[in-house]
């Protein structure tokens, strides 16, 4: 619709350029009149030929019919023919619709020579050419545009590694920056916009001195002092602890640096002092619904719950914006301790945003914990999906539920029926084979898998499965040990890949290898699963002490586990724990 709209005022402009002579001597009033503000002054006098009018009328049709090619082609010809701005400034829109950056560039020449007073078009012609990686013609153009920026010069530096983010040569960039910030040595935003380009070309030294500089003109600027506390972090935590410490010493009511450094701090494990940090802020910002949120996220890292589900209700009580965001971390810290029924209640709270989803899941998930799976279940199936990756997810959640009461059965038909639609989903077929291999259709488990690692080759975990059905099952062994090393390869420190192939060795009669990586396994992750394969194989050499003491303790954590049980009742044939 707005190129349609354009095209008429367009082809207006050119009929009364053809009607209407330029009147030099016209009185500023009358001149008003004749011309739109928007309009650039001074137009071309151009009439209306008939190969003028055949070359619009192909432009806008083919522009009508999506043939943008043929569109920018003609919009081109007539800018390079009529010398109108208005007609280079349409090919220039269209240029950009095609994705093609040089014929973009080609056109928005044509507009900035034919307007070079315009903002819009320096600004269109600087962007294409830094897409395009010619940083030199397009510093005149960043020159220009710096200059008529006058009293918000230091806003156009702030934005200027932003527009700049696109070039992929950082080094270039920031040559480019300190060219441009050459006149404006006075400027703080100029020493803080080569501070930022310094540190995106891995300059940091640099990046520093600048930042310093930034402060040196303008020593109460909050936004410069935490960028100069994150770049003394990549070279020295000490000195960022410190240059913090001193400056909110300084600078007391400056809370986007304490929040900064509370941040240093949790990365310490020094909590005592966050929570001092988390303290004053809340203390005295009694009225600041950003900061109440702020302090319980970061309460939240540190472990504090109490301070966190706090800070958050205080969010809430002064009108923080974003009430869903809270309820969804309010109901998370319900679940965590223990409070399902409040938790349930504020998933149920949120109503909007990208939190809705998980949060209905989550209720869900509660809900038939409770016992109430048909009414989870319905609760899921009423909810709608914006895309088909929403729709898969919600598919995978109702599977969990069906999971946890082992109805396989109704896993494996949930999942096919889900297949069915989304053919190629990953996570439905990786969740499909799983219940596969829980109903023993072990055909289906192969075919799911290897279309899966066919569709994704870095999905370790597809690997890992198949081998370790392998393995469990005593066949294909070789393939089972390639497939499981392969999983080792995508994903080195996975204790349940290590598992599978501690699992494989074993199964191979590799004792001693399969031990090693079962140890390795259960040091990173004391899952019950993990403590079954391990006790399984100190049962086998002997140490049968240790394994009763893996196995006691895993069951402690989890007395259903069903990998755990069945192999304490087909190795003991009786009671393990007294």
């Amino acid at each position: 619709m707005k190129f349609r709209m354009l095209c008429v005022s367009l082809l207006i402009g050119l009929t009364a350029c053809a009607q209407i002579p330029v009147n030099k001597e016209a009185e500023p009033n009358e001149q008003s009149d004749q011309n739109q503000e928007a309009e650039p002054q001074n137009l071309p006098k151009q009439n209306l030929t008939a190969p003028i009018l055949f070359d619009f009328l192909v432009g806008e049709t083919a522009l009508q019919r999506g043939n943008l090619d043929v569109a920018i082609n003609r919009y081109i010809k007539l800018a390079k023919t009529t010398r109108d701005p208005r007609i280079a400034k349409r090919a220039t829109e269209i240029a950009l619709h095609t994705g093609n950056p040089y014929v973009t560039e080609q056109a928005a020449s044509i507009w900035i020579e034919l307007e070079p007073d315009s903002i819009e078009a320096r600004q269109t012609i600087a962007a294409v050419l830094v897409n395009l990686g010619k940083l030199d013609a397009a510093r005149p153009h960043f020159e220009m545009l710096l200059a008529s920026e006058k009293e918000s010069i230091g806003n156009a530096f702030m934005q200027l590694n932003q527009l700049l983010s696109r070039n992929e040569d950082k080094a270039s960039t920031l040559r480019l920056i300190q060219h441009l910030a050459l006149p404006y040595k006075d400027l703080p935003e100029a020493h803080f916009a080569i501070s930022q380009a310094a540190w995106f070309a891995n300059q940091h030294q640099q990046a520093l001195q600048e930042m310093q500089r930034a402060l040196a003109l303008r020593p109460d600027w909050e936004i410069a002092a935490v960028h100069n506390g994150r770049i003394l972090q990549r070279i020295s935590i000490a000195d960022a602890n410190a240059f913090y410490r001193d400056y909110l010493q300084q600078y007391p009511a400056s809370n986007e640096v304490r929040i900064a450094y509370a941040r240093v701090l949790i990365g310490e494990k020094k909590v005592d002092e966050v929570r001092e940090q988390l303290r004053w802020l809340t203390e005295n910002n009694p009225e600041d619904a950003e900061i109440m949120l702020a302090s319980g996220l970061l309460a939240g890292e540190i472990g504090d719950l109490e301070f966190t589900e706090e800070n958050f209700k205080k969010a809430l009580d002064l009108g923080y914006k974003d009430t869903s965001a809270i309820h969804f971390h309010l109901a998370q810290i319900y679940e965590e301790t223990n409070r399902p029924d409040l938790a349930m209640t504020s998933y149920q709270l949120v109503k909007s945003g990208g939190r809705y989803l998980p949060a209905q899941i989550r209720y869900a998930d509660l809900l038939a914990q409770k016992g109430e799976v048909k009414e989870a279940r319905e609760h899921l199936q009423k909810l709608p999906a914006a895309n088909d990756q929403q729709a898969a997810h919600l598919i995978l959640a109702e599977a969990q539920i069906l999971r946890r009461i082992k109805a396989y059965q109704e896993v494996f038909d949930l999942l096919n029926e889900g297949l069915k639609k989304f053919p190629d989903y990953p996570e439905l077929l990786y969740d499909r084979a799983l219940t596969a291999d829980k109903l023993r259709k072990y055909r289906i488990l192969e075919q799911d898998l290897r279309k899966l690692i066919k569709l994704k080759p870095d999905h370790a975990h597809a690997y890992n499965a198949l081998g370790y059905s392998y393995a469990e099952r005593s066949i294909q062994l070789p393939e089972a040990l390639k497939l499981i090393q392969r999983a080792i390869e995508l994903a080195p420190d996975d204790p349940y890949i290590m598992d599978s192939l501690g699992w494989v060795y074993y199964r191979m009669g590799k004792t001693v290898e399969g031990l090693n990586y079962l140890n390795l396994a259960f040091a990173a992750r004391p899952d019950p699963e993990i403590a079954a394969h391990l006790g399984e194989l100190l049962w086998v050499q002997g140490a049968q002490d240790d394994a009763k003491a893996i196995w006691r303790s895993a069951l402690e954590k989890d007395p259903d586990n069903e990998v755990l049980l069945e192999t304490l009742q087909r190795l003991t044939k009786k009671k393990v724990i007294d």
